[in-house]
């Protein structure tokens, strides 16, 4: 079939399919894209010609940022179990490099996303071409390398006879659930253009089967043995027991055995917050129940969960002389983190076996009474009567009480992800979305549109604090076009709070951390700087609801709720508001000498919280 590059990439995209358990689905749902010179006469016109003729069902979207774009594409996948995603394209030079955060964050996440990055010219003819970067030490380099270390597959297509190879790789990888990530095939401008036969099989539909791993049985039972002698293990769910569709499981093993469950940022939701073995976050901002239990537990059960630092509280987590790990992972290099008992298996599959390796074996629990105890406090947080302004967490119960149990909440950086993974209560495994492997300001909104591509018939709510939204809110335009209803929770406090309490906890003094005018003296101290977000979200295309009270927002949010369009939903708070404590720390090193008193009393706390961390051996 005699096709131009773009033409063939875009054919062969819509007849990609996923299929697990015997469901199928588009493996690529659609392309988001912005073009310029590099893209627009090869895959811009491939797209043109499918939607005028109908010889391919691959959709376009048009966005407004490229970064923006990948973040939709990652939304969309993590929403999908990484069961599908969409293909993003961007014009050579700066819109090409504008999508590496967003590679970054997908490869973070172990989302899948596809990057079509333009690229210079094969030929070589016109160069240096506009936007070109010159290497002296080669011709083939181009600022698209930079994908490679984002990337788990990258490739750049020289030939029309690579396209085959580079498109199966790129699905390989795509569709595995312990390689995903960011994939990039880079393609030159000309190539995009140039006409090849390529062979009609190309195009045939094809079905990538996603696999469930099972359990090597030695391994399982050496787990089990472990997990037999013990007296007080904890369970970790983390986004793979999420993403493996494997909650059903985790609540047959947690009630079968007595253990408590606690979770990660991507795992919250893997069990209802009200179950009865729910204990809420771990870790640096997790719950003190969490956290209390993981002091003492002496086998950690780690199901889909990659460890960071904020759940294991930067090492300090897990203070049993001899704690002992046993991690059911789909991928072998998680499994073996924290010198565990690896059972390297999909989440279902692998708790379904350990369960049957116990022999019947129960733990005796004493955390009830802490769980409700820990409530009480959530509840006071929610209804905490904080003035003038409001604080964060009164907000976050607004919201939360305002979400159905099928509604999805969407946060990436800042303050919220912290307090949200403290107090939110989640009803439903899609309903916490806190994108916090890569915490990239500016996800939230773009992140709820892939969101809401991905399931239309959940509400999305977008919480993003002022920080976020001036880094990224272009996307409140392509929800507006493209008629995708959002709500946007606009939280204004004149700064970055998050940055701003963990500067004063160091000795930093929340020095560059306020959105106020200069004064005399050189610092950010003077008034506040005369910025109305609200005014900016309306200038877009938005619905804006002004609220200055509780009151007001629990108003607000049923409005919108309620709306048929995009809709903000604005209010100030108090960013010195009080917070729960964690009852855990987080590693960031403080200067070892300083002449500011601040710093050096920051340090010397520093070093004795540094002394509990630990290697797991």
């Amino acid at each position: 079939m005699r096709l131009t590059v773009g033409q063939a990439v875009v054919r062969f995209l819509a007849n990609q399919w996923t299929e697990r358990d015997g469901v199928e689905r588009r493996a690529v749902a659609g392309c988001l894209g912005i073009f310029g010179h590099g893209n627009v006469a090869g895959l811009g016109q491939a797209l043109l010609q499918a939607q005028r003729t109908g010889e391919a069902d691959l959709p376009y979207r048009l966005a407004r940022n490229e970064q923006a774009m990948v973040h939709t594409a990652a939304g969309f996948a993590r929403m999908s179990n990484r069961l599908s995603t969409y293909a993003c394209t961007a014009s050579i030079g700066p819109g090409s490099t504008n999508m590496l955060t967003g590679a970054a964050l997908a490869t973070v996440n172990r989302l899948p996303v596809l990057l079509l990055p333009s690229d210079i010219f094969a030929t070589r003819a016109a160069s240096p071409v506009l936007q070109e970067l010159e290497d002296p030490g080669g011709y083939d380099v181009s600022v698209n390398d930079a994908f490679r270390p984002l990337s788990r597959f990258f490739d750049r297509v020289w030939r029309p006879e690579q396209l085959p190879s580079a498109l199966l790789g790129a699905m390989r990888v795509l569709t595995d659930p312990a390689e995903t990530g960011a994939v990039t095939v880079c393609l030159p401008q000309d190539l995009q253009a140039e006409a090849y036969d390529f062979p009609d099989a190309l195009f045939d539909r094809r079905v990538w089967h996603v696999a469930r791993p099972l359990a090597e049985p030695a391994f399982v039972s050496r787990a089990a043995a472990v997990l037999r002698s013990a007296r007080r293990p904890l369970i970790i769910a983390g986004g793979g027991a999420v993403y493996s569709e494997a909650t059903g499981e985790l609540d047959q093993f947690a009630r079968a055995t007595g253990i408590p469950v606690a979770d990660t940022q991507a795992g919250k939701g893997a069990l209802s917050w009200d179950h009865p073995n729910s204990v809420g976050g771990v870790g640096s901002t997790g719950t003190p129940v969490a956290n209390r239990l993981a002091r003492d537990a002496d086998v950690i059960i780690g199901v889909g969960t990659r460890y960071s630092d904020f759940t294991t509280a930067s090492r300090t987590a897990f203070q049993h002389p001899d704690v002992a790990f046993i991690n059911i992972n789909v991928a072998a290099f998680d499994a073996a983190k924290e010198s565990a008992y690896p059972i390297v298996a999909d989440a279902r599959s692998g708790l379904s076996a350990l369960l049957a390796a116990l022999d019947g074996r129960r733990f005796e629990t004493d955390f009830e009474a802490d769980v409700v105890t820990w409530q009480a406090t959530v509840d006071h947080a929610y209804h905490l009567g904080h003035g003038p302004l409001p604080a964060q967490t009164e907000v976050i119960g607004a919201v939360n009480e305002a979400c159905g149990a099928r509604d999805v909440v969407v946060q990436a950086a800042g303050s919220l992800p912290g307090d949200l993974q403290m107090l939110w209560r989640a009803r439903d495994p899609k309903q916490y979305h806190v994108e916090y492997g890569f915490s990239c300001m500016g996800f939230e909104i773009a992140g709820a549109l892939g969101i809401k591509l991905a399931d239309p018939s959940r509400e999305v709510f977008a919480m993003v604090g002022d920080g976020s939204y001036l880094m990224m809110a272009q996307e409140i335009v392509t929800a507006v076009a493209e008629g995708i209803k959002l709500v946007v929770v606009l939280i204004q406090n004149h700064g970055f709070a998050s940055i701003g309490a963990l500067s004063e906890s160091l000795g930093s003094q929340r020095f560059g951390t306020s959105y106020r005018y200069r004064s005399a003296n050189g610092d950010y101290d003077g008034a506040h700087l005369p910025v109305d977000l609200a005014a900016n979200a309306e200038s877009l295309g938005a619905t804006v609801i002004r609220c200055r009270t509780i009151a007001d927002l629990a108003d607000g949010l049923k409005r919108a709720r309620e709306a048929d369009r995009l809709t903000v939903v604005h209010i100030e708070t108090d960013p010195l508001a009080p917070v729960p404590s964690s009852e855990s720390w987080w590693d960031v090193p403080v200067p070892q000498v300083s002449a500011l008193s601040s710093t050096q009393e920051a340090h010397a706390a520093y070093e004795a919280a540094k002394r509990l961390q630990r290697p797991y051996l």
